[in-house]
């Protein structure tokens, strides 16, 4: 299975074991940190890898150290970074991630994030390749008014879509993000994501209102479980237990997980519950890459909580 991931690649600075999120001219304390690949897409990327997919990568970085870090990274994890660009004129971006056992705040200078446009994705880069995922949306500002059309050059290459907006700094949760969603295939909103786009608290109605009649809706409500919207049809399923060291790229390990299922053709059930189980399995190392699953892993984690323990609910 190859699966062509576009999107930004940075490393994350994480301080780990943090008491609560730092308050203006107060200092707090952290019990580790670590110097990890960053950035959504190349998280996920590295998830679906670890799962046995074969990844390539699109993206742009400076011609820098970070840069360096991050590529060879992905290339540690089999990742092909062949069609990423390098650029002296740019500095590669890095985000801050202060993080607790309950939840993680960041910081992030953008530098090469944005630069990314979907001019920059040819035809070649499609070849062979069965499925195209974006994350970041809000964060990649060079592929807003470019990234419904390359959804559809996608979709006419055969490949299906999926995207994971992020969180919007701005916080005005727009930039075109429904005019994308008409051309794709998977969406995969947190449930701040969820409430900034509909304004909706609930997140069952917030994913009701994005209903459209084409894209599935795979709702990530962390601690809460997770939830899907297809066709008017609502699925819950619990979070499984687990003892969390970090939560930094969890929802990035989830949609590995979702979308090696869907991809393979797993009913919603079992596609919930393979993400769940890598989106938990993640929360087990610092940093979004850590301690991704491979999918033996994923299997016996799920095989010792069967399916009973994880109720589905129509709402």
């Amino acid at each position: 299975m190859k699966i062509l991931v576009a999107g930004e690649i940075n490393p994350d600075l994480i301080m780990s074991g943090c008491n609560a999120p730092p308050e203006p001219g107060k200092e707090i304390f952290a019990q580790n940190y670590e110097l990890t690949l960053g950035s959504s897409s190349a998280i996920c990327a590295v998830g679906l890898a670890r799962l046995g997919n074969e990844v390539v990568f699109v993206g742009t970085v400076g011609a820098d150290a970070n840069g360096d870090f991050c590529l060879s990274m992905l290339a540690r994890e089999c990742v092909d970074v062949s069609w990423v660009s390098r650029r002296v004129d740019l500095t590669t971006g890095i985000t801050v991630s202060i993080s607790s056992r309950r939840d993680r705040s960041l910081v992030t200078f953008a530098g090469a994030i944005s630069r990314l446009r979907a001019g920059d994705i040819s035809p070649e880069t499609f070849a062979g390749s069965r499925h195209l995922h974006v994350s970041g949306y809000f964060l990649q500002t060079g592929l807003h008014s470019g990234l419904p059309d390359l959804f559809r050059r996608a979709r006419a290459a055969g490949l299906t879509t999926s995207l994971d907006c992020g969180y919007d700094p701005t916080e005005t949760w727009d930039s075109g993000l429904l005019a994308v969603l008409e051309e794709t295939d998977v969406f995969f909103p947190n449930e701040v994501e969820t409430r900034g786009i509909t304004g909706q608290s609930d997140p069952d109605r917030g994913l009701q209102l994005l209903e459209n009649g084409r894209t599935l809706l795979v709702g990530k409500l962390g601690s809460g479980g997770c939830m899907a919207r297809d066709h008017g049809r609502a699925i819950y399923i619990p979070a499984f237990p687990v003892d969390v060291v970090d939560t930094t790229g969890a929802g990035d390990s989830f949609v590995a997980g979702f979308l090696h299922g869907w991809l393979r053709r797993q009913d919603l059930i079992a596609c919930l519950r393979l993400a769940s189980a890598c989106g938990a399995l993640s929360t087990r190392g610092i940093g979004g890459t850590a301690a991704q699953p491979h999918l033996h892993e994923v299997e016996t984690f799920l095989a010792t909580h069967p399916e009973k323990e994880a109720t589905r609910c129509a709402y």
